[in-house]
Protein backbone atom coordinates (compact mmCIF):
# COMPACT_ATOMS: atom_id res chain seq x y z
CA UNK A 1 0.00 0.00 0.00
CA UNK A 2 1.01 3.17 -0.84
CA UNK A 3 0.41 6.48 1.25
CA UNK A 4 0.94 9.79 -0.09
CA UNK A 5 0.24 12.83 2.24
CA UNK A 6 -0.25 16.10 0.64
CA UNK A 7 -0.16 19.37 1.91
CA UNK A 8 -3.45 19.75 2.35
CA UNK A 9 -4.22 16.59 4.82
CA UNK A 10 -5.75 14.40 2.29
CA UNK A 11 -4.11 10.63 2.42
CA UNK A 12 -3.84 9.64 -1.18
CA UNK A 13 -4.34 5.76 -1.11
CA UNK A 14 -3.74 4.60 -4.26
CA UNK A 15 -3.90 0.90 -3.53
CA UNK A 16 -7.08 -0.92 -3.75
CA UNK A 17 -9.12 -1.11 -7.11
CA UNK A 18 -7.95 0.96 -10.11
CA UNK A 19 -11.24 2.32 -11.95
CA UNK A 20 -10.40 4.16 -15.30
CA UNK A 21 -13.21 5.98 -17.47
CA UNK A 22 -11.69 7.32 -20.54
CA UNK A 23 -12.55 9.06 -22.01
CA UNK A 24 -15.38 11.23 -19.54
CA UNK A 25 -18.34 11.77 -22.03
CA UNK A 26 -20.64 14.83 -22.55
CA UNK A 27 -17.86 17.18 -22.18
CA UNK A 28 -15.96 19.52 -24.71
CA UNK A 29 -12.60 17.92 -24.90
CA UNK A 30 -10.70 14.85 -23.96
CA UNK A 31 -10.43 13.87 -20.15
CA UNK A 32 -9.58 10.85 -18.27
CA UNK A 33 -10.04 10.26 -14.83
CA UNK A 34 -8.46 7.22 -12.85
CA UNK A 35 -9.80 6.49 -9.19
CA UNK A 36 -9.06 4.07 -6.13
CA UNK A 37 -11.09 2.31 -4.25
CA UNK A 38 -11.10 0.75 -1.15
CA UNK A 39 -13.39 -1.94 0.31
CA UNK A 40 -16.32 -0.03 1.04
CA UNK A 41 -16.17 1.33 -2.67
CA UNK A 42 -14.94 5.07 -1.64
CA UNK A 43 -12.86 6.89 -3.97
CA UNK A 44 -9.16 7.11 -1.74
CA UNK A 45 -7.48 8.34 -4.53
CA UNK A 46 -8.36 10.81 -8.02
CA UNK A 47 -6.17 11.42 -10.98
CA UNK A 48 -7.86 13.43 -13.69
CA UNK A 49 -5.75 14.14 -16.89
CA UNK A 50 -6.49 15.67 -20.18
CA UNK A 51 -5.26 13.78 -22.70
CA UNK A 52 -4.47 16.31 -25.75
CA UNK A 53 -2.36 19.17 -26.33
CA UNK A 54 -4.27 22.86 -27.47
CA UNK A 55 -0.92 24.40 -28.65
CA UNK A 56 -2.72 27.77 -29.92
CA UNK A 57 0.09 30.13 -27.81
CA UNK A 58 2.83 28.42 -30.23
CA UNK A 59 0.70 28.91 -32.83
CA UNK A 60 0.03 33.00 -32.46
CA UNK A 61 3.52 33.62 -31.98
CA UNK A 62 4.77 36.23 -34.63
CA UNK A 63 0.85 36.85 -35.84
CA UNK A 64 -0.92 40.40 -35.98
CA UNK A 65 -1.94 40.90 -32.30
CA UNK A 66 -5.46 42.46 -34.04
CA UNK A 67 -6.15 38.23 -35.20
CA UNK A 68 -5.54 36.67 -32.03
CA UNK A 69 -8.80 36.85 -30.85
CA UNK A 70 -9.90 34.79 -34.30
CA UNK A 71 -7.70 31.88 -33.46
CA UNK A 72 -7.96 31.54 -29.88
CA UNK A 73 -12.17 32.12 -30.01
CA UNK A 74 -11.73 28.38 -31.79
CA UNK A 75 -9.66 26.99 -28.23
CA UNK A 76 -13.43 26.05 -27.93
CA UNK A 77 -16.86 25.33 -30.11
CA UNK A 78 -18.80 25.49 -26.72
CA UNK A 79 -17.56 28.95 -25.06
CA UNK A 80 -18.12 30.31 -27.99
CA UNK A 81 -16.99 34.02 -27.91
CA UNK A 82 -15.74 33.71 -24.36
CA UNK A 83 -11.72 33.80 -25.68
CA UNK A 84 -12.35 36.21 -28.01
CA UNK A 85 -13.39 38.69 -25.53
CA UNK A 86 -11.07 38.30 -23.14
CA UNK A 87 -7.78 38.06 -26.31
CA UNK A 88 -9.34 41.96 -27.38
CA UNK A 89 -9.23 42.85 -23.73
CA UNK A 90 -5.81 42.03 -23.32
CA UNK A 91 -4.72 43.92 -26.32
CA UNK A 92 -7.01 46.77 -25.61
CA UNK A 93 -5.08 46.56 -21.98
CA UNK A 94 -1.91 46.48 -23.69
CA UNK A 95 -2.21 48.79 -26.37
CA UNK A 96 -4.63 51.57 -24.02
CA UNK A 97 -7.70 51.16 -26.52
CA UNK A 98 -10.40 52.58 -24.52
CA UNK A 99 -13.63 51.21 -26.15
CA UNK A 100 -17.22 52.96 -26.30
CA UNK A 101 -20.41 52.52 -23.78
CA UNK A 102 -22.83 50.82 -26.58
CA UNK A 103 -19.93 48.30 -26.73
CA UNK A 104 -19.27 47.14 -23.22
CA UNK A 105 -23.05 46.94 -23.09
CA UNK A 106 -23.16 44.86 -26.09
CA UNK A 107 -19.94 42.86 -25.11
CA UNK A 108 -21.98 42.29 -21.54
CA UNK A 109 -25.60 40.69 -23.87
CA UNK A 110 -23.57 38.63 -25.75
CA UNK A 111 -21.92 36.74 -22.85
CA UNK A 112 -24.94 36.77 -20.71
CA UNK A 113 -26.85 34.84 -23.79
CA UNK A 114 -23.36 32.91 -23.61
CA UNK A 115 -24.50 32.10 -19.99
CA UNK A 116 -27.82 31.34 -20.65
CA UNK A 117 -27.51 28.87 -23.60
CA UNK A 118 -24.63 27.16 -22.07
CA UNK A 119 -26.05 26.63 -18.53
CA UNK A 120 -29.19 25.24 -19.75
CA UNK A 121 -27.33 23.68 -21.78
CA UNK A 122 -25.41 21.65 -19.43
CA UNK A 123 -27.97 20.97 -16.84
CA UNK A 124 -30.33 19.19 -19.47
CA UNK A 125 -27.79 17.50 -22.14
CA UNK A 126 -24.70 17.68 -20.15
CA UNK A 127 -25.64 16.41 -16.74
CA UNK A 128 -28.87 15.86 -16.45
CA UNK A 129 -28.46 12.25 -17.45
CA UNK A 130 -26.21 12.16 -13.99
CA UNK A 131 -29.30 12.21 -12.25
CA UNK A 132 -32.23 11.03 -14.57
CA UNK A 133 -32.81 7.14 -15.52
CA UNK A 134 -34.46 7.69 -19.58
CA UNK A 135 -35.26 3.98 -19.78
CA UNK A 136 -37.08 4.50 -16.21
CA UNK A 137 -39.62 7.47 -18.21
CA UNK A 138 -40.94 4.70 -20.03
CA UNK A 139 -42.97 3.49 -16.61
CA UNK A 140 -44.38 6.73 -16.21
CA UNK A 141 -47.92 7.46 -15.85
CA UNK A 142 -48.54 10.71 -17.67
CA UNK A 143 -51.30 11.55 -15.59
CA UNK A 144 -49.13 11.84 -12.71
CA UNK A 145 -46.69 13.14 -14.93
CA UNK A 146 -48.77 16.28 -15.45
CA UNK A 147 -50.23 16.60 -12.24
CA UNK A 148 -45.95 17.06 -10.94
CA UNK A 149 -45.49 19.53 -13.50
CA UNK A 150 -48.36 21.55 -12.76
CA UNK A 151 -47.53 21.04 -9.23
CA UNK A 152 -44.00 22.98 -9.41
CA UNK A 153 -44.62 25.49 -12.24
CA UNK A 154 -47.18 27.11 -14.41
CA UNK A 155 -45.36 26.09 -17.51
CA UNK A 156 -47.63 25.82 -20.27
CA UNK A 157 -46.61 22.38 -21.63
CA UNK A 158 -47.92 20.22 -18.98
CA UNK A 159 -51.24 18.58 -20.14
CA UNK A 160 -51.30 14.51 -19.53
CA UNK A 161 -52.17 14.28 -23.59
CA UNK A 162 -48.32 15.98 -24.12
CA UNK A 163 -46.52 14.08 -21.66
CA UNK A 164 -48.40 10.99 -23.49
CA UNK A 165 -46.95 11.80 -26.61
CA UNK A 166 -43.17 12.35 -25.19
CA UNK A 167 -43.51 9.08 -24.13
CA UNK A 168 -44.64 7.68 -27.29
CA UNK A 169 -41.46 9.37 -29.17
CA UNK A 170 -39.43 8.19 -26.74
CA UNK A 171 -41.00 4.65 -26.50
CA UNK A 172 -40.39 4.43 -30.80
CA UNK A 173 -36.99 6.44 -29.93
CA UNK A 174 -35.96 2.85 -27.60
CA UNK A 175 -37.17 0.31 -29.61
CA UNK A 176 -35.17 1.62 -32.99
CA UNK A 177 -32.16 0.67 -30.93
CA UNK A 178 -30.65 3.76 -32.08
CA UNK A 179 -30.19 5.61 -28.97
CA UNK A 180 -27.47 8.46 -29.90
CA UNK A 181 -27.07 10.65 -26.75
CA UNK A 182 -29.13 7.71 -24.66
CA UNK A 183 -26.52 4.57 -25.24
CA UNK A 184 -24.04 3.06 -23.15
CA UNK A 185 -25.40 4.65 -19.79
CA UNK A 186 -26.09 3.29 -16.48
CA UNK A 187 -29.79 2.97 -16.90
CA UNK A 188 -31.09 0.93 -13.92
CA UNK A 189 -28.22 1.80 -11.47
CA UNK A 190 -29.35 1.85 -8.46
CA UNK A 191 -27.64 4.92 -8.16
CA UNK A 192 -30.72 6.51 -9.62
CA UNK A 193 -33.35 7.68 -7.45
CA UNK A 194 -36.15 9.55 -9.16
CA UNK A 195 -39.39 8.38 -9.68
CA UNK A 196 -40.64 7.51 -13.32
CA UNK A 197 -42.67 10.08 -13.44
CA UNK A 198 -39.99 13.00 -12.73
CA UNK A 199 -37.76 11.32 -15.39
CA UNK A 200 -40.88 11.30 -17.94
CA UNK A 201 -40.84 15.24 -16.65
CA UNK A 202 -37.07 15.97 -17.30
CA UNK A 203 -36.68 13.94 -20.11
CA UNK A 204 -39.27 16.06 -21.92
CA UNK A 205 -37.56 19.33 -20.96
CA UNK A 206 -34.74 18.23 -22.44
CA UNK A 207 -36.13 17.88 -25.39
CA UNK A 208 -37.69 21.08 -25.27
CA UNK A 209 -34.45 23.14 -24.22
CA UNK A 210 -32.68 20.99 -27.22
CA UNK A 211 -34.97 23.06 -29.52
CA UNK A 212 -35.05 26.05 -27.33
CA UNK A 213 -31.15 26.75 -26.73
CA UNK A 214 -30.50 27.50 -30.62
CA UNK A 215 -32.75 30.84 -29.96
CA UNK A 216 -30.66 32.40 -27.34
CA UNK A 217 -27.39 32.48 -29.45
CA UNK A 218 -29.42 33.93 -32.32
CA UNK A 219 -28.15 37.35 -29.99
CA UNK A 220 -24.86 36.33 -30.54
CA UNK A 221 -25.80 36.36 -35.01
CA UNK A 222 -27.48 39.76 -34.30
CA UNK A 223 -24.46 41.72 -32.44
CA UNK A 224 -21.15 39.17 -34.27
CA UNK A 225 -22.85 38.13 -37.25
CA UNK A 226 -22.99 34.12 -36.59
CA UNK A 227 -22.74 31.49 -33.88
CA UNK A 228 -20.39 29.83 -32.89
CA UNK A 229 -17.54 31.76 -33.24
CA UNK A 230 -19.01 35.27 -33.91
CA UNK A 231 -16.98 38.08 -34.76
CA UNK A 232 -14.96 40.40 -31.87
CA UNK A 233 -13.24 43.53 -33.06
CA UNK A 234 -10.11 45.60 -30.91
CA UNK A 235 -11.95 48.27 -29.46
CA UNK A 236 -15.36 47.63 -29.86
CA UNK A 237 -17.94 45.31 -31.76
CA UNK A 238 -17.97 45.19 -35.41
CA UNK A 239 -21.64 46.26 -35.99
CA UNK A 240 -23.14 49.15 -36.07
CA UNK A 241 -26.89 50.62 -35.02
CA UNK A 242 -29.32 52.46 -37.21
CA UNK A 243 -32.28 52.20 -35.78
CA UNK A 244 -34.21 54.11 -38.50
CA UNK A 245 -32.36 51.74 -40.99
CA UNK A 246 -34.78 49.14 -42.85
CA UNK A 247 -32.71 46.33 -42.82
CA UNK A 248 -31.02 47.33 -46.17
CA UNK A 249 -27.46 47.76 -45.39
CA UNK A 250 -27.24 44.94 -42.50
CA UNK A 251 -27.05 47.64 -39.63
CA UNK A 252 -28.87 46.66 -36.10
CA UNK A 253 -32.42 48.32 -36.45
CA UNK A 254 -35.67 48.50 -33.83
CA UNK A 255 -36.73 45.02 -36.24
CA UNK A 256 -33.28 43.02 -34.93
CA UNK A 257 -33.75 44.77 -31.45
CA UNK A 258 -37.06 43.69 -30.53
CA UNK A 259 -36.23 40.33 -31.79
CA UNK A 260 -33.49 39.99 -29.08
CA UNK A 261 -36.19 41.78 -26.46
CA UNK A 262 -38.18 38.58 -27.35
CA UNK A 263 -35.31 36.17 -26.88
CA UNK A 264 -34.43 37.73 -23.43
CA UNK A 265 -38.29 37.52 -22.28
CA UNK A 266 -38.69 34.12 -23.57
CA UNK A 267 -35.22 32.86 -22.47
CA UNK A 268 -36.15 34.49 -18.62
CA UNK A 269 -39.35 32.36 -18.66
CA UNK A 270 -38.10 29.18 -19.72
CA UNK A 271 -35.51 28.88 -17.22
CA UNK A 272 -37.67 30.69 -14.44
CA UNK A 273 -40.60 27.96 -15.30
CA UNK A 274 -38.57 24.81 -16.38
CA UNK A 275 -35.05 24.85 -15.42
CA UNK A 276 -35.58 25.93 -12.02
CA UNK A 277 -38.22 24.12 -10.92
CA UNK A 278 -36.99 21.07 -12.37
CA UNK A 279 -33.60 21.98 -10.45
CA UNK A 280 -35.36 21.83 -7.06
CA UNK A 281 -37.59 18.62 -8.17
CA UNK A 282 -34.44 16.99 -9.21
CA UNK A 283 -32.33 18.03 -5.78
CA UNK A 284 -34.81 17.00 -3.30
CA UNK A 285 -34.09 13.55 -4.58
CA UNK A 286 -30.58 13.82 -3.62
CA UNK A 287 -30.43 15.98 -1.08
CA UNK A 288 -27.48 13.79 0.94
CA UNK A 289 -25.05 14.50 -2.21
CA UNK A 290 -23.49 17.03 0.02
CA UNK A 291 -19.79 15.33 -0.57
CA UNK A 292 -17.89 16.08 -4.06
CA UNK A 293 -16.77 19.32 -2.84
CA UNK A 294 -13.59 18.36 -1.29
CA UNK A 295 -11.17 21.24 -0.33
CA UNK A 296 -11.41 22.54 -3.61
CA UNK A 297 -14.85 24.04 -2.54
CA UNK A 298 -12.76 25.58 0.21
CA UNK A 299 -10.52 27.63 -1.86
CA UNK A 300 -12.52 29.12 -4.46
CA UNK A 301 -11.57 32.15 -6.97
CA UNK A 302 -13.29 34.84 -8.81
CA UNK A 303 -11.83 37.72 -11.38
CA UNK A 304 -15.06 39.16 -11.42
CA UNK A 305 -16.72 40.33 -15.17
CA UNK A 306 -19.85 42.59 -16.14
CA UNK A 307 -18.33 46.20 -16.15
CA UNK A 308 -21.04 48.45 -15.77
CA UNK A 309 -19.46 51.47 -17.35
CA UNK A 310 -17.03 51.02 -19.98
CA UNK A 311 -13.35 50.75 -19.32
CA UNK A 312 -13.53 50.63 -15.73
CA UNK A 313 -12.05 47.76 -13.99
CA UNK A 314 -12.66 48.12 -10.51
CA UNK A 315 -14.58 45.64 -8.70
CA UNK A 316 -17.22 48.18 -7.48
CA UNK A 317 -17.84 48.65 -11.18
CA UNK A 318 -18.84 45.01 -12.04
CA UNK A 319 -21.55 43.03 -11.35
CA UNK A 320 -19.86 39.49 -10.81
CA UNK A 321 -17.48 40.91 -8.09
CA UNK A 322 -14.18 38.97 -8.05
CA UNK A 323 -11.88 37.41 -4.72
CA UNK A 324 -10.69 34.76 -3.20
CA UNK A 325 -11.94 32.19 -0.33
CA UNK A 326 -8.80 30.25 1.29
CA UNK A 327 -9.30 27.45 3.69
CA UNK A 328 -13.18 27.67 4.24
CA UNK A 329 -12.42 31.22 5.75
CA UNK A 330 -15.19 32.64 3.87
CA UNK A 331 -15.38 35.78 5.61
CA UNK A 332 -12.34 36.48 4.84
CA UNK A 333 -12.09 37.51 0.93
CA UNK A 334 -9.19 38.14 -0.44
CA UNK A 335 -8.45 40.94 -3.40
CA UNK A 336 -7.00 39.30 -6.85
CA UNK A 337 -4.17 40.98 -8.75
CA UNK A 338 -3.69 39.03 -11.67
CA UNK A 339 -0.43 40.94 -12.90
CA UNK A 340 1.14 40.06 -9.80
CA UNK A 341 3.68 37.22 -10.72
CA UNK A 342 3.70 36.49 -6.86
CA UNK A 343 -0.10 35.71 -6.81
CA UNK A 344 -0.38 33.75 -10.14
CA UNK A 345 1.67 31.23 -11.23
CA UNK A 346 1.60 28.07 -13.15
CA UNK A 347 3.50 25.10 -12.54
CA UNK A 348 4.63 21.89 -15.31
CA UNK A 349 6.00 19.36 -13.08
CA UNK A 350 3.25 16.72 -13.29
CA UNK A 351 2.39 18.66 -17.05
CA UNK A 352 3.97 17.56 -20.08
CA UNK A 353 5.85 20.02 -20.60
CA UNK A 354 9.22 22.04 -19.97
CA UNK A 355 10.57 24.66 -17.45
CA UNK A 356 14.28 25.65 -16.86
CA UNK A 357 13.55 24.80 -13.13
CA UNK A 358 10.21 22.37 -12.60
CA UNK A 359 10.45 23.69 -9.20
CA UNK A 360 9.13 26.83 -9.81
CA UNK A 361 6.31 28.54 -11.35
CA UNK A 362 5.96 31.24 -14.14
CA UNK A 363 3.86 34.00 -14.12
CA UNK A 364 1.90 33.66 -17.46
CA UNK A 365 3.69 36.89 -19.00
CA UNK A 366 6.61 34.51 -18.59
CA UNK A 367 5.05 31.67 -19.62
CA UNK A 368 6.59 29.00 -21.89
CA UNK A 369 4.44 26.20 -23.42
CA UNK A 370 6.84 23.68 -24.49
CA UNK A 371 5.86 20.12 -25.00
CA UNK A 372 7.88 17.69 -23.65
CA UNK A 373 5.71 14.01 -23.13
CA UNK A 374 7.21 11.85 -21.23
CA UNK A 375 4.98 8.99 -21.54
CA UNK A 376 6.62 7.04 -18.00
CA UNK A 377 7.08 3.64 -17.05
CA UNK A 378 3.24 3.02 -16.55
CA UNK A 379 1.94 4.20 -20.69
CA UNK A 380 3.14 1.97 -23.45
CA UNK A 381 2.27 3.33 -27.14
CA UNK A 382 -0.87 3.96 -27.77
CA UNK A 383 -3.68 4.92 -25.55
CA UNK A 384 -5.42 1.37 -25.89
CA UNK A 385 -2.38 -0.09 -24.22
CA UNK A 386 -2.90 2.41 -21.16
CA UNK A 387 -2.81 0.52 -17.72
CA UNK A 388 -2.12 3.63 -15.07
CA UNK A 389 -1.10 6.52 -15.24
CA UNK A 390 1.79 7.32 -12.87
CA UNK A 391 0.93 10.68 -10.50
CA UNK A 392 3.98 11.11 -9.08
CA UNK A 393 5.57 11.71 -13.00
CA UNK A 394 4.17 13.70 -15.60
CA UNK A 395 0.37 12.81 -16.17
CA UNK A 396 -1.39 15.35 -18.00
CA UNK A 397 -0.96 18.09 -20.98
CA UNK A 398 -2.82 20.72 -18.11
CA UNK A 399 -0.74 22.88 -16.68
CA UNK A 400 -1.17 23.22 -12.69
CA UNK A 401 -2.00 27.11 -11.55
CA UNK A 402 -2.21 27.95 -8.51
CA UNK A 403 -3.06 31.45 -6.36
CA UNK A 404 -1.05 32.60 -3.70
CA UNK A 405 0.21 28.97 -3.70
CA UNK A 406 -3.04 27.41 -3.40
CA UNK A 407 -4.99 25.33 -5.79
CA UNK A 408 -8.44 27.10 -6.33
CA UNK A 409 -11.60 26.11 -7.68
CA UNK A 410 -13.17 28.36 -10.68
CA UNK A 411 -17.10 28.73 -11.60
CA UNK A 412 -20.39 29.43 -10.83
CA UNK A 413 -20.00 28.04 -7.30
CA UNK A 414 -17.08 30.22 -6.75
CA UNK A 415 -18.94 33.21 -7.99
CA UNK A 416 -21.74 32.61 -6.03
CA UNK A 417 -19.94 31.75 -2.40
CA UNK A 418 -17.50 34.86 -3.40
CA UNK A 419 -20.83 37.59 -4.09
CA UNK A 420 -22.70 35.54 -1.39
CA UNK A 421 -20.07 36.76 1.18
CA UNK A 422 -19.57 40.27 -0.03
CA UNK A 423 -23.51 40.52 0.84
CA UNK A 424 -24.74 41.06 -2.94
CA UNK A 425 -28.28 40.53 -2.58
CA UNK A 426 -28.63 39.50 -6.25
CA UNK A 427 -27.03 36.02 -5.36
CA UNK A 428 -27.50 36.46 -1.53
CA UNK A 429 -31.44 36.23 -1.64
CA UNK A 430 -31.81 33.45 -4.44
CA UNK A 431 -29.28 31.16 -2.43
CA UNK A 432 -31.10 31.82 0.53
CA UNK A 433 -34.45 31.11 -1.09
CA UNK A 434 -33.04 27.76 -2.92
CA UNK A 435 -31.79 26.41 0.39
CA UNK A 436 -34.99 27.14 2.38
CA UNK A 437 -36.81 25.32 -0.20
CA UNK A 438 -34.89 22.36 0.32
CA UNK A 439 -34.48 22.34 3.93
CA UNK A 440 -30.42 22.07 3.35
CA UNK A 441 -27.82 24.54 5.56
CA UNK A 442 -25.71 26.99 3.87
CA UNK A 443 -22.38 24.31 3.60
CA UNK A 444 -24.72 22.35 1.48
CA UNK A 445 -23.42 24.80 -1.31
CA UNK A 446 -19.86 23.30 -1.26
CA UNK A 447 -20.82 19.97 -2.54
CA UNK A 448 -21.67 18.19 -5.97
CA UNK A 449 -24.84 19.17 -5.61
CA UNK A 450 -24.10 22.78 -4.40
CA UNK A 451 -22.36 23.31 -7.45
CA UNK A 452 -24.62 22.37 -9.25
CA UNK A 453 -27.47 24.10 -7.89
CA UNK A 454 -25.18 27.46 -8.58
CA UNK A 455 -25.07 27.29 -12.16
CA UNK A 456 -28.51 27.02 -12.47
CA UNK A 457 -29.25 29.71 -9.98
CA UNK A 458 -26.55 32.08 -12.25
CA UNK A 459 -28.25 30.95 -15.55
CA UNK A 460 -31.61 33.16 -14.74
CA UNK A 461 -29.22 35.63 -13.14
CA UNK A 462 -28.03 35.69 -16.12
CA UNK A 463 -31.06 35.91 -18.02
CA UNK A 464 -32.63 39.02 -16.03
CA UNK A 465 -29.08 40.66 -16.12
CA UNK A 466 -29.81 40.91 -20.06
CA UNK A 467 -32.77 42.74 -19.64
CA UNK A 468 -30.93 44.90 -17.37
CA UNK A 469 -28.56 45.65 -20.24
CA UNK A 470 -30.49 45.66 -23.22
CA UNK A 471 -32.54 48.17 -21.51
CA UNK A 472 -29.01 50.29 -21.07
CA UNK A 473 -28.47 49.49 -24.46
CA UNK A 474 -31.86 51.08 -25.72
CA UNK A 475 -31.71 54.54 -23.75
CA UNK A 476 -28.11 55.14 -24.77
CA UNK A 477 -29.13 54.66 -28.47
CA UNK A 478 -32.36 56.82 -28.11
CA UNK A 479 -30.22 59.49 -26.44
CA UNK A 480 -28.06 59.72 -29.49
CA UNK A 481 -25.12 57.70 -29.04
CA UNK A 482 -25.42 54.74 -31.70
CA UNK A 483 -21.27 54.37 -31.84
CA UNK A 484 -19.33 50.74 -31.16
CA UNK A 485 -16.30 50.97 -32.02
CA UNK A 486 -12.89 53.22 -31.14
CA UNK A 487 -10.30 52.69 -34.03
CA UNK A 488 -7.59 55.47 -32.20
CA UNK A 489 -4.44 53.26 -32.27
CA UNK A 490 -5.54 51.11 -34.63
CA UNK A 491 -2.79 51.62 -36.79
CA UNK A 492 1.07 49.94 -35.68
CA UNK A 493 2.24 52.72 -35.76
CA UNK A 494 0.96 53.93 -32.80
CA UNK A 495 1.74 51.42 -30.76
CA UNK A 496 4.99 51.36 -28.35
CA UNK A 497 7.58 49.16 -29.43
CA UNK A 498 6.73 46.53 -26.83
CA UNK A 499 3.92 46.26 -24.43
CA UNK A 500 2.31 43.93 -22.68
CA UNK A 501 -1.21 43.04 -21.53
CA UNK A 502 -3.33 41.07 -19.54
CA UNK A 503 -7.73 40.67 -20.55
CA UNK A 504 -10.05 38.32 -18.28
CA UNK A 505 -13.46 37.34 -18.50
CA UNK A 506 -15.75 35.16 -16.08
CA UNK A 507 -16.35 32.60 -18.41
CA UNK A 508 -19.64 29.93 -17.77
CA UNK A 509 -16.81 27.32 -16.07
CA UNK A 510 -14.96 30.04 -14.54
CA UNK A 511 -12.25 32.95 -14.05
CA UNK A 512 -10.51 33.23 -17.84
CA UNK A 513 -7.06 34.81 -18.29
CA UNK A 514 -5.73 35.89 -21.39
CA UNK A 515 -1.92 37.59 -21.42
CA UNK A 516 -0.09 38.57 -24.10
CA UNK A 517 3.32 40.39 -24.88
CA UNK A 518 4.01 42.75 -28.05
CA UNK A 519 6.87 43.33 -29.48
CA UNK A 520 7.68 45.16 -32.92
CA UNK A 521 3.73 45.03 -33.34
CA UNK A 522 3.80 41.27 -33.28
CA UNK A 523 2.93 38.63 -30.75
CA UNK A 524 5.56 37.84 -28.89
CA UNK A 525 4.26 35.38 -26.61
CA UNK A 526 0.83 34.70 -25.50
CA UNK A 527 -0.92 32.24 -22.98
CA UNK A 528 -4.22 31.15 -21.73
CA UNK A 529 -5.23 30.63 -18.50
CA UNK A 530 -8.38 28.63 -18.77
CA UNK A 531 -10.92 27.84 -16.15
CA UNK A 532 -10.68 24.00 -16.84
CA UNK A 533 -6.78 24.66 -16.06
CA UNK A 534 -7.76 25.84 -13.10
CA UNK A 535 -10.30 22.99 -11.88
CA UNK A 536 -8.71 19.86 -13.81
CA UNK A 537 -4.75 20.49 -13.62
CA UNK A 538 -2.30 18.05 -12.14
CA UNK A 539 -0.91 18.36 -8.68
CA UNK A 540 1.83 20.57 -8.18
CA UNK A 541 5.41 20.65 -6.78
CA UNK A 542 3.95 20.59 -2.93
CA UNK A 543 1.53 17.45 -3.79
CA UNK A 544 -1.24 19.53 -3.74
CA UNK A 545 -4.66 18.10 -6.16
CA UNK A 546 -6.25 19.87 -8.53
CA UNK A 547 -10.44 20.55 -8.01
CA UNK A 548 -11.49 17.49 -10.00
CA UNK A 549 -9.33 15.10 -8.23
CA UNK A 550 -10.57 16.70 -4.52
CA UNK A 551 -13.71 16.86 -5.51
CA UNK A 552 -13.92 12.83 -6.50
CA UNK A 553 -12.37 11.57 -2.71
CA UNK A 554 -14.72 10.15 -0.74
CA UNK A 555 -17.32 9.67 -2.91
CA UNK A 556 -18.93 6.63 -2.15
CA UNK A 557 -19.88 4.56 -5.39
CA UNK A 558 -22.92 1.95 -5.92
CA UNK A 559 -20.87 0.34 -8.35
CA UNK A 560 -17.56 1.14 -9.22
CA UNK A 561 -17.92 -0.52 -13.15
CA UNK A 562 -20.68 1.66 -13.19
CA UNK A 563 -19.78 5.17 -12.21
CA UNK A 564 -22.49 6.88 -12.34
CA UNK A 565 -20.86 8.90 -9.35
CA UNK A 566 -18.14 9.55 -11.13
CA UNK A 567 -19.54 11.81 -14.06
CA UNK A 568 -21.76 13.26 -11.65
CA UNK A 569 -19.04 14.94 -9.67
CA UNK A 570 -17.04 15.67 -12.97
CA UNK A 571 -20.43 17.14 -14.45
CA UNK A 572 -20.83 19.54 -12.05
CA UNK A 573 -17.90 21.32 -13.10
CA UNK A 574 -19.00 21.39 -16.50
CA UNK A 575 -15.29 20.12 -17.85
CA UNK A 576 -14.27 22.45 -20.87
CA UNK A 577 -10.74 20.43 -21.84
CA UNK A 578 -9.48 22.49 -24.31
CA UNK A 579 -8.70 21.35 -28.00
CA UNK A 580 -5.26 20.09 -29.77
CA UNK A 581 -4.12 21.79 -32.15
CA UNK A 582 -1.27 20.81 -35.10
CA UNK A 583 1.48 23.35 -35.56
CA UNK A 584 0.98 24.34 -39.39
CA UNK A 585 3.11 26.92 -40.92
CA UNK A 586 1.52 29.98 -43.42
CA UNK A 587 2.78 27.73 -46.38
CA UNK A 588 0.15 24.87 -45.09
CA UNK A 589 3.30 22.44 -43.90
CA UNK A 590 3.18 21.02 -40.20
CA UNK A 591 5.64 22.76 -38.17
CA UNK A 592 5.10 20.26 -34.81
CA UNK A 593 3.55 17.69 -34.49
CA UNK A 594 3.27 16.28 -30.72
CA UNK A 595 2.51 12.48 -29.82
CA UNK A 596 -0.09 12.17 -27.43
CA UNK A 597 -2.17 9.49 -25.67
Amino acid sequence: MTKIVDPNGFNLDDSGERIVVDPICRIEGHLRVEVNVDENNVIQNAVSTGVMWRGLEVILQGRDPRDAWAFVERICGVCTGVHAQASVRCVEDALGIKIPENANTIRNLMMLAQYTQDHLVHFYHLHALDWVDVVSALKADPKATSQLQQSISSWAKSSPGYFRDVQAKLKRFVESGQLGPFANAYWGSAAYRLPPEANLMAVTHYLEALEFQKEIVKIHTIFGGRNPHPNWLVGGMPCSINIDDTGSVGAINMVSLNMISDIINRSIEFVDKVYIPDLKAIASFYKDWTHGGGLSSKNLLAYGDFPDIANDWSQENMHIQGGAIINGKFDEIHEVDLRDPEQLQEFVNHSWYKYPDEAKGLHPWDGITEPNFDPGPNIKGTRTDIKQLDENNKYSWLKAPRWKGHAMEVGPLARYVVNYMRGNEEFKEPVDALLKDLDLPLEALFSTLGRTAARGLECSWAAHKMRYFYDKLIANVKAGDSNCANMEKWEPETWPRESKGLGYAEAPRGGLAHYIVIKDAKIDNYQAVVPSTWNAGPRDPKGQIGAYEAALLGTPMVDPHQPVEILRTLHSFDPCLACASHVIGPDGKELARVKVL
